[in-house]
């Protein structure tokens, strides 16, 4: 059967995919979506108590805004799918998902010997003929259905379906284990019944101390209400700072780090060498700023009681992106013994439950990885060679021009693989640079400048965090959107707004269109 033909394909109807799919909505784009809903991570990776980490004034599309914006709840991950939904239906994006369609192949049909010169400029990004072609299971039929395309846009994230395990030695995995194991992801896919059944009464170790962990623990805690309730053990291998809300010794946090000012104590890509000086002049002030932080944080949570004072700077999680914010009643939960911390560099399972390096023992009835996902595998598994080892660098980070263009990959764009202050607004932002690349407004930098800029972004990064492979631009994200509104044709009029906030996406009031 021959392929059916169109010009663009966007995979996955997360955020970014829902962003993608309206800015690009007048090329008629099909998105293939492997659920039966929208929302990504949101409706698939979510607990029954997750919400939102920051205020709905500052998750929001630039032209959709929350209803009760001025909230000041974080809202819950129902709400946000919520509204979500009311965004697809705004402006009539569900049109293009063909729901329960799973991606489960793609394969490069253009010039092979365009494809592998890459010393020139990038060719147009719509062709006129198909570059890529699409192999497409629905509603997990056996049948492949095969589609071809001019161009794709790869929305399915770092985060959820592949999960990440740990490695254990030979026989000391979880098979030797006589209780329950499960990741995360499996979490997520129970009930609130389902959920309380599964941990009520139970010896539960959870293993990480990111977001998510700390979620689990406190259901877990909640759950374990009562003379009969066992403690949660947190088995924490790095500790990361976490805020309780976001002001700092009354002043709010934004002024920290995310005004123009704020960021001026940032190293930054394409810098003058003044700059660059002013910086290094100025990087005292920028550890004085992160020793403040820190210095509340240790007033306002027993991080010191309980053992878990990070040993790296603030500043080294806020540019990493894993500021997490602490919900409110967990520590008066490990203050009753409902939650209780193991750190430990290495563990393995036994019969009854863990052991550690250090020659102790936990027993546990269930264990639950809260461990991550793979992200690079999940890509990996549908993108061909030799595009495919691309993903690999030495770096460990994908190089991803404006945060969407592989320079080595043609006619194909990744939007929400790079995390900033606010994921929604950056995927958006690109979103909105990428269908006016497409359209031919602007052209893209040749091949070895937008490597250029990819790797200066990577090697600041390194600079400033060891966490650095997450691939954050928080220190820098102002100025990487300044970059990608000027590449658009908007002008900035950054001087007179040193106090604009980053979260900002759009060129709103700060930029003016040519």
């Amino acid at each position: 059967m021959a392929p059916v033909v169109s010009k663009i394909a966007i995979i996955g109807a997360g955020v970014s995919g829902l962003a993608a799919a309206k800015q690009l909505a007048h090329h008629n784009p099909i998105v293939f979506e492997a659920t039966d809903s929208i929302g990504g991570v949101w409706r698939h990776c979510s607990y029954n108590s997750t919400k939102l980490q920051s205020y709905r004034c500052d998750y929001e599309f630039s032209d959709f805004p929350w209803p009760e914006r001025d909230n000041n709840t974080f809202p819950s991950h129902t709400e946000i799918l919520d509204y979500l939904q009311s965004y697809a239906e705004h402006f009539d994006v569900l049109k293009c998902v063909r729901f329960n369609t799973k991606v489960v192949e793609i394969r490069f049909v253009g010039d092979r010997e365009a494809a592998a010169d890459f010393t020139g400029k990038p060719g147009n990004l719509l062709p006129g003929h198909p570059v890529w072609e699409v192999a497409v299971q629905t509603n997990h039929s056996e049948t492949i259905q095969w589609y071809a395309f001019e161009f794709i846009v790869v929305c399915i994230g770092k985060y959820g379906d592949l999960p990440k395990f740990p490695e254990f030695p030979r026989n000391r995995g979880p098979e030797i284990f006589q209780g329950q194991v499960l990741h995360s992801i499996d979490y997520c896919k129970l009930d609130k019944e389902a959920a309380s059944k599964l941990l009520e009464g139970k010896k539960v170790a959870v293993i990480g101390y990111k977001k998510s962990a700390i979620d689990l623990a406190l259901e877990c805690a909640e759950a374990n209400q009562g003379p009969n309730g066992q403690p949660c053990t947190m088995v924490v291998r790095t500790l990361h700072w976490t805020v309780p809300h976001y002001r700092v010794w009354g002043l709010p946090f934004y002024l920290f780090y995310s005004t123009r000012l704020s960021q001026f104590l940032h190293a930054r890509p394409n810098q003058s060498f003044l700059r660059a000086l002013l910086c290094l002049l100025l990087s005292p002030m920028r550890r004085g700023v992160s020793k403040f932080i820190e210095s509340y944080l240790l007033w306002k949570l027993p991080l010191q009681k309980y053992g878990l004072r990070p040993d790296h700077p603030f500043e080294e999680d806020y540019a990493s992106c894993q500021m997490a914010i602490m919900p409110e009643n967990f520590f008066p939960e490990a203050d009753k013994g409902k939650i209780v911390f193991k750190k430990a560099s290495k563990w393995w399972f036994s019969k009854e439950g863990i052991e550690f390096d250090d020659d102790t023992k936990l027993e546990a009835d269930v264990v639950i990885l809260a461990t991550g996902f793979d992200g690079k595998k999940k890509l990996k598994t549908i993108l061909p060679e030799p595009f495919r080892s691309l993903l690999e660098y030495p770096s460990g980070v994908m190089n991803l021009y404006r945060g969407t263009i592989h320079p080595l990959i043609p006619n194909m764009a990744f939007v929400g693989y790079i995390e900033s202050v606010a994921n929604l607004h950056s995927s958006e932002l690109r979103s909105i640079w990428l269908a006016r690349l497409v359209d031919d407004k602007f052209k893209l930098p040749s091949v070895e400048k937008m490597i250029q800029q990819t790797t200066q972004e990577i090697e600041i990064s390194k600079r400033t965090t060891r966490f650095y492979k997450r691939h954050c631009i928080s220190t820098f994200s102002i100025n990487h959107g300044d970059e990608i509104c000027e590449e658009m044709g908007w002008n900035s009029w950054r001087k007179k707004n040193w106090f604009s906030e980053a979260f900002s996406p759009y060129c709103g009031e700060d930029y003016k269109e040519n």
